[in-house]
């Protein structure tokens, strides 16, 4: 679209890969329809402007030593950009806010993980609209937590993991989107100030479709009194440009084209999950005596206390003989779209349960953390697009799993069902569908939004 609109619209992301890259596809689209995009960024995990030379950005330094700029424990990380970011980020934003040479700026766009941006966009008399980077599904559960907490069901205890959570079917208990810290307490701040900032925000935006999570949708739509916006899949709409933080080796792609249709496994669990060096050896062996291809990609930092490919078995790749392939960084939407690709698995973020349902690849589920559960969990039971590994990390569970997803008719059924469900997902952008319909209510939406000048003393 040629039109613009003369509004400026300021974005701010949560610095993790899992959540720069949503949000600069959203940047993408919403300069597609006209809008004129800032982004604010920390100088942590920050993304290269020259491949996005459409839009701007300010970087703002948060002062993070060392030892606090680690993921290791999410829930303190976050807590800590939280607090570290306010000061920071504010007096950037007032300042574009001041620029009375650039657009007006229409309204804040920041991630719900960033519920601090409410305060400072209020005190600035800004309208804020949240991005949520994860599904409508999972954020059902963060909403119930104070409920959840009620009945008892935190800290969750391992020996009733596999009991149902009865208010939130079919969830078990080892399904609540919990992650290990030092400070549970403050896990339970931080998902109560998403929450919590999403409701008093001027709207929300997700990654989502209608077909996909029609009854999560109207659950919140019940629950919220403000606009909801599912506009996903973002990454189907736009021409992407390049967002990762690491490395992408295109070398997969050559090895791939020389692999049998729908015969590889893919597998990847993102940018921060960790396993254990024996999980790791699990999944090595699993691999292996599977006696597929595979796709593997083993960055630094996936085994605990380990640097990349340290802890293989001595002599695997002699073993596998040329039917596996290691990477440090896939280009995985690339990936996922090869004719070679038959399954994929994956940690379930939630950008890769999409990616792999907008490709029609079915999936073998090992969810890590957080909302990772609640993916996992509709992706076997709800959608029914692919088989969970339900008992841990043994080699003999993960060699049958492969094999009753990419070898057996259960994978067949699988595989008619997830290509029902990519037909949906590329039919939701069409003229007159749900996602079309979502992303023009929501550039009105915007554009009703009183514009703020900034008046200087």
């Amino acid at each position: 679209m040629d039109q613009r609109k003369g509004r400026r619209l300021v974005l701010f992301p949560l610095p993790l890969q899992g959540h720069i890259s949503p949000m600069l596809q959203l940047a993408n689209i919403l300069h597609s329809q006209g809008f004129t995009i800032t982004i604010i960024h920390t100088s942590f995990n920050s993304p290269n402007p020259s491949s996005h030379p459409h839009l701007t950005f300010h970087f703002i330094q948060e002062n993070l030593s060392a030892s606090e700029a680690s993921t290791d424990d999410l829930v303190a990380f976050v807590s800590l950009l939280n607090t570290k970011c306010l000061v920071p980020f504010r007096d950037c934003l007032a300042k574009l806010l001041a620029d009375v040479e650039e657009e007006p700026i229409a309204c804040l766009i920041s991630d719900a993980m960033l519920p601090f941006t409410q305060a400072v966009a209020d005190s600035l008399k800004l309208p804020r609209i949240v991005l949520r980077t994860g599904g409508a599904s999972s954020f059902v559960v963060f909403a119930a937590f104070p409920l959840l907490k009620e009945r008892g069901y935190f800290p969750i205890q391992d020996s009733k993991g596999q009991e149902p959570v009865v208010e939130l079917p079919p969830l078990k208990i080892k399904d609540l989107p919990v992650i290990n810290t030092r400070d549970p307490e403050t896990l339970y701040e931080i998902v109560n100030g998403m929450v919590d900032g999403a409701k008093v925000s001027s709207g929300i935006i997700w990654n989502t479709f209608e077909d996909l999570e029609e009854s999560a949708l109207a659950t919140l739509r019940q629950q919220f009194s403000i606009p909801i916006f599912p506009i996903g899949p973002f990454h189907i709409c736009i021409p992407a440009s390049p967002s990762s933080l690491l490395t992408q080796d295109q070398s997969c792609i050559a090895w791939l084209d020389k692999q049998a249709p729908k015969s590889v496994i893919y597998v990847s669990f993102g940018s921060i999950a960790a396993v254990s060096e024996a999980e790791f050896l699990e999944i090595a062996w699993g691999l292996a005596n599977c006696k597929l291809p595979f796709l593997w990609v083993v960055r630094p930092g996936l085994t605990r206390g380990s640097d990349c490919l340290e802890p293989l078995p001595s002599g695997f790749m002699e073993m596998v003989d040329g039917r596996g392939h290691l990477v440090k960084w896939a280009p995985q939407q690339e990936v996922l779209a090869h004719p070679a690709v038959g399954a994929f698995w994956t940690h379930n973020g939630w950008n890769s349960t999409l990616e792999s349902i907008c490709e029609g690849i079915p999936m073998i589920c090992m969810p890590c953390f957080t909302d990772q559960k609640v993916n996992a969990r509709y992706v076997s039971d709800v959608w029914k697009v692919g088989l969970q590994l339900e008992n841990g990390l043994k080699r003999e569970e993960i060699e049958k799993t492969i094999r009753r997803v990419m070898v057996e008719k259960q994978g067949e059924e699988i595989r008619s069902r997830i290509f029902r469900l990519k037909e949906k997902a590329n039919h939701s952008w069409k003229q007159g569908r749900s996602s079309f319909e979502s992303i023009n209510s929501l550039v009105t939406h915007i554009l009703s939004l009183e514009t703020f000048t900034f008046h200087t003393q």
